[in-house]
């Protein structure tokens, strides 16, 4: 009895080293995609430039942060945008959280949009696996606010990015490049 214990213990501790351990076959397109950007995590001064430019908001870069964490066992990565100098009241001010996650052999991005809607997108890469863009799938919430339906991250250099995000209004897209440059 005491024998078929231990052997149970022994292939209990086996299988879970097995789950924990890294695989040797060769990474999707989505986890190497997934694996640039968890290499952003940090925080990121942020110069934001809007096309066309919005009413009652300066059409000169207008300067914000970016904090990207990753989460949840290195399964998830939180990405923040705020404006510098604005209250952290996310009752009066914009302040859109972003979850990005892998699927299966696909990179998904959720945006908790500050329009009351989670648009939903899926990554693609670009073949020098510097830069990812995500396309729009489907979405939870209204859409009578506007909603976001594109992204882009371009990885420059380990402390330089850029993000190119798409907000569609009244069918009408409104394009915001954030120039990006590591803070810490």
């Amino acid at each position: 009895m005491k024998y078929h214990r231990f052997m149970l213990s022994v292939v209990l501790l086996a299988l879970s080293a097995v789950a924990f351990a890294g695989s040797d076959a060769p990474k999707s397109d989505a986890q190497k995609s997934f694996d640039t950007i968890k290499s952003l995590a940090g925080v990121w001064d942020a110069k934001l430039t809007l096309a066309p430019p919005m009413p009652g908001m300066n059409d000169k870069d207008t300067p914000g942060q970016i904090s990207m964490r990753v989460t949840s066992r290195g399964n998830a990565l939180v990405h923040e945008m705020y404006s510098v100098g604005v209250p952290d009241d996310p009752t009066r001010y914009d302040h859109p959280l972003t979850m990005l996650y892998l699927d299966g052999d696909r990179l998904n991005l959720i945006h908790y949009c500050d329009a009351g809607n989670r648009p939903h997108m899926v990554a693609r890469t670009s073949s020098d696996g510097k830069t990812v863009e995500f396309d729009f799938v489907d979405i939870s919430g209204g859409t009578q606010r506007g909603h976001m339906h594109h992204a882009v991250f371009t990885v420059i250099d380990a402390n330089h990015h850029t993000e190119d995000w798409t907000f569609m209004m009244n069918d009408k897209p409104i394009h915001a490049h954030f120039d990006l440059h590591r803070a810490n």
